[in-house]
């Protein structure tokens, strides 16, 4: 009677097994933490008006200076000064999802920040949206006096034209040049923009 020779294949090491599993749950672990602390930090942060004038120097420096002065000289240390918003509060969409968008470039600003590398001046990436200002101000486009009849007529320009004001066409918020008695308004570009509306529309 022959036997067969052959190799014996040996079972994998319980052990080994154990420590693969050990090491893919610490990995996994860490990128939770990583996932979670990180957004978590820079949400801690960037509550802090100071914080982001300490990264980008110029102009958010500027903007704070004017934010903690005994009197507004913009709309934005105004909005401050009320107690009405902090710099994340403007600069972040609605929701939770505005706000998870907000603390994801809060993260990379804060490794920009303790690595040393953010740009100087200052400046925004993309157009400031109307959601941000709406999530305050939503009912300003409800009234229909009108006085009002420009924020009520807005939606119908913007789709139509891609070349529509938006809030920030006339509310400026960092600019110093508006008028404190109507709510920092610059009247020459307020002025421009009702021009541009009543001209798509056909009746300037």
């Amino acid at each position: 009677m022959s036997r067969k020779v052959g190799r014996v294949r040996k079972k994998a090491s319980p052990l080994s097994d154990r420590k693969i599993q050990i090491y893919a749950g610490l990995v996994i672990v860490g990128l939770i933490l990583f996932g979670v602390a990180v957004p978590a930090t820079a949400m801690q942060f960037e509550n802090h008006n100071s914080f982001c004038a300490s990264c980008h120097t110029q102009g958010e420096q500027s903007f704070y200076d004017r934010s903690i002065a005994s009197t507004s000289v913009d709309l934005a240390s105004l909005h401050d000064m009320k107690g009405q918003a902090r710099c994340i509060d403007c600069h972040t969409g609605p929701g939770i999802i505005g706000r998870y968008g907000g603390l994801m470039a809060g993260s990379t600003d804060l490794i920009s920040y303790f690595s040393g590398h953010y740009p100087q001046p200052a400046a925004l990436e993309e157009p400031y949206p109307d959601a941000n200002c709406l999530k305050c101000h939503a009912a300003i486009t409800q009234n229909q006096d009108f006085n009002n009849h420009f924020h009520v007529f807005l939606s119908q320009w913007q789709a139509t034209d891609k070349n529509a004001a938006t809030c920030v066409s006339c509310h400026l918020s960092h600019d110093k040049s508006g008028d404190a008695k109507i709510s920092f308004l610059n009247e020459k570009t307020t002025v421009a923009v009702c021009q541009s509306c009543h001209s798509a529309a056909g009746r300037g």
